[in-house]
């Protein structure tokens, strides 16, 4: 709030900028332009920045993260970690032996075992299996790292998402990304560190999964929908009722008012973040239309990835990756399409069809260019599916699979992980884990190692307690680390 001393009265940043108009702006605009050189868009980073670059505890083997998020949980059974038992004795009930291990919740719904009806096959050096629906990033097998022991809390998509990317399963916390950014800061002066391409958009709750929470705004997700127009991606990224010039002035002038109001009132981190959000996005209007063309990129480059929303994504997220943005995660498709609790077999051969030759064409990208090292790309969902069906149906056209978190399967590229390697295991009918098994807490933990921190020290000091990603759980899994 701005005061008026001689008239003893009070108004607002937002009126003053109303009842001013342009003469004030005018008349501050030479001086105010020449301290803080938005003419050339470029506000100085300075080194209290919440954004300014920082060293990690250790040096790290990872610059950056894609983590390709397969929303609704991807059957493990049907692409990574094949199960001949089940497929023997296909249509037949479970064994009472295993059945009486269930929980009595899965018990009661558990149908008759469904063996895949996709071959497997063993592919590159390493051998390991590939089902027939990954053709192409089968080619890729010997730069994987395979985990199929992964172990969820609860198996109802919400909290397994918030437990995938908040490391809780029903409280919102910070999310992955935004601790990542808040351990390094950003490494990109006009591009956001922390994005989600996620096309058609999800529920607005959906948005605590790129949450920043209790850690400042400044560090939150920046939601993308790809599948709106190039220019709408951002919302608001341009104006059409204001001169570049006229606006640079605006800017100008706000944050010198923001900045004079935030010097009576230090500590105010929303204030901060406000200012900060406000510079990046006028810098954005130019890198954040330039990181969205594709008309840039080369013809072979555009036909690698194929001309599909999730194929456009990745390419995006490649360029975001190159441009110095720390965390990208691309959801394939909106809502939950690979929630397949009936028509699993055409529905799958679908979305395997659809993100096949884009992941494939990512890897080959990262790699010819020298990224793929110092990338992390994460493949997987927030849990997996049963190796039983939905019901008793076995008609192929009709049959599903239910929601699955004691066992089911990522995999992991470049970053110092092992190449062409396979941890942990399922038993022999996927419902349990039967060795090496491992949680998202130990998953977090492993991701920030590589990134460079302890997950341990990596906390921030909230209500009275220091939080970290990791609660006081996690360990980091060097057995995966090349």
């Amino acid at each position: 709030m701005l005061t008026d001393r001689n008239a003893n009265s009070s108004i607002s940043r937002r009126q003053l900028l109303q009842r001013s108009g342009c003469g004030l702006g005018s008349l501050a605009l030479g001086n105010l332009l020449a301290k803080v050189n938005l003419a050339q868009a470029a506000p100085r980073r300075v080194a209290d920045s919440p954004l300014a670059m920082r060293e990690p505890h250790f040096p790290a083997k990872v610059k950056r993260v894609i983590h390709l998020f397969m929303n609704g949980g991807p059957s493990q059974i049907d692409t990574f970690d094949p199960k001949p038992s089940v497929t023997a004795l296909d249509g037949q009930p479970l064994p009472d032996s295993i059945k009486s291990r269930l929980q009595t919740t899965q018990r009661n719904r558990v149908g008759l075992l469904f063996g895949s009806p996709f071959k497997f096959r063993q592919h590159g050096e390493s051998g390991l299996p590939v089902s027939e629906l990954y053709p192409n990033v089968a080619k890729h097998i010997d730069e994987l790292c395979v985990v199929r022991s992964m172990q969820g809390e609860i198996a109802n998509h919400s909290p397994g998402l918030l437990l995938t990317n908040c490391g809780h399963s029903t409280l919102p916390r910070p999310s992955l990304g935004s601790w990542l950014l808040y351990g390094l800061g950003n490494e990109s002066d006009e591009l956001p560190g922390y994005v989600v391409l996620c096309p058609k958009g999800l529920p607005t709750a959906q948005s605590r999964n790129w949450t920043s929470e209790f850690l400042p705004g400044v560090y939150q997700g920046t939601h993308i929908d790809t599948e709106s127009s190039e220019r709408q991606l951002i919302p608001h990224l341009t104006r059409k009722d204001i001169r570049a010039g006229s606006q640079r002035a605006q800017v100008a002038l706000t944050q010198f008012l923001n900045q004079r109001h935030s010097s009576n009132r230090p500590g105010d981190e929303r204030l901060e973040s406000r200012i900060h959000s406000m510079e990046l996005a006028f810098r954005m209007q130019t890198a954040g239309s330039d990181v969205f063309d594709l008309a840039q990129e080369p013809a072979h480059i555009r036909e690698m990835y194929g001309d599909t929303t999730h194929g456009r994504n990745l390419l995006i997220a490649r360029r975001f990756a190159e441009r110095g943005v720390r965390y990208i995660q691309c959801y394939h498709g909106g809502g939950q399409p690979w929630d397949n609790h009936s028509g699993i077999v055409p529905r799958i051969t679908q979305l395997c069809k659809d993100s096949d030759q884009p992941i494939a064409a990512l890897l080959t990208d990262l790699k010819q260019r020298g990224m793929l090292h110092e990338t992390l790309v994460i493949w997987g969902g927030e849990m997996g599916r049963t190796s039983t069906t939905q019901s008793g149906t076995m008609d192929p056209n009709r049959v599903g699979r239910d929601h699955h978190v004691d066992g089911y399967t990522i995999w992991m590229a470049g970053g110092g992980f092992k190449k062409g390697f396979a941890y942990g295991a399922t038993d022999e009918f996927g419902l349990a884990v039967a060795e090496n098994s491992m949680s998202l807490h130990d998953l977090h933990a492993t991701v920030l190692h590589q990134m460079g921190f302890d997950h341990k020290r990596l906390t921030f000091r909230y209500s009275g307690r220091d939080f970290r990603l990791t609660d006081v759980h996690g360990r980091v899994v060097r057995e995966l680390f090349a």
